[in-house]
């Protein structure tokens, strides 16, 4: 699919650090009553947060800031040891109500143009599949978008993102909030070879549930719940091995 792309500067943006590579792709929703309003916030000066692109229920692509400088879209976050996340990625902001506004359905047309798009973006910037993400990823606990009923699965049948298909879902023992030792510790470790910004401490604290929510979120929206379950501890280890294979 083809695009047009409208123009419509944002003056919230700085440099990109020194050196610093785009290698993250990150998705939002707006998470407001309607795209109007959220175009012109994230094109007022006094807000102080912008995307390098937006895209609208009817598929309209709107650009806001140039991919080589830093848009201010993520905020505070962290994947994989990096924390500067607006500094290394680029920032799509979908029109999207999000859980506040009803957590309304993606029009199709609205991912026809995300798919595009992120795949004009990637045939720029050399962004590894795992490294796709949502900005309740790299901010558990303080962001749930782009929600669990985004499409990655599809994004990923066209070559954008890493996807494994989620395990069932079934009764069995599971990992929860104030649970210890080796085996949460295992669990938490895979969390961080993933990416997720959680200290491996043997603990199932609110850190750990809050990542586990994110997780669940992208990866097995079925059942969205903070508890490791048989199938989010199933679909997680099946994820690192696709990352493995990936890079």
């Amino acid at each position: 699919m083809t695009f047009s792309c409208d123009e419509r500067s944002s003056p919230n943006f700085n440099a990109r650090p020194d050196g610093c590579a785009v290698d993250i792709l990150l998705l939002h929703y707006t998470g407001m009553a309607s795209a109007e309003a959220a175009l012109d916030r994230l094109c007022d000066a006094d807000a102080k947060v912008s995307a390098h692109y937006f895209v609208d229920e009817g598929g309209r692509v709107t650009r806001m800031v140039p991919e080589d400088l830093r848009a201010w879209h993520a905020g505070v976050g962290r994947w994989a040891g990096e924390s500067d996340i607006n500094g290394r990625s680029i920032g799509i902001e979908i029109a999207n109500g999000g859980h506040d506004f009803g957590s309304p359905p993606y029009p199709d047309v609205q991912m026809a143009a995300v798919e595009a798009l992120c795949l004009d973006i990637l045939s720029r910037h050399p962004i590894p599949p795992a490294r796709v993400l949502g900005h309740s990823d790299i901010a558990p606990g303080r962001k749930a978008d782009p929600g669990e009923w985004f499409d990655w699965a599809r994004l990923a049948r066209a070559g954008i993102g890493l996807w494994v298909a989620p395990e069932p879902i079934v009764e069995g023992p599971s990992l929860a909030p104030g649970d210890r030792g080796d085996t949460v510790a295992e669990f938490q470790f895979m969390l961080a070879s993933y990416g997720y910004g959680l200290e491996v401490l043997g603990h199932y604290d609110a850190a750990t549930q809050d990542v586990v929510t994110a997780f669940q979120r992208h990866f097995r929206p079925a059942k969205v719940d903070g508890v490791a379950d048989l199938s989010t501890v199933a679909t997680l280890r099946r994820l690192v091995e696709a990352a493995k294979a990936a890079a």
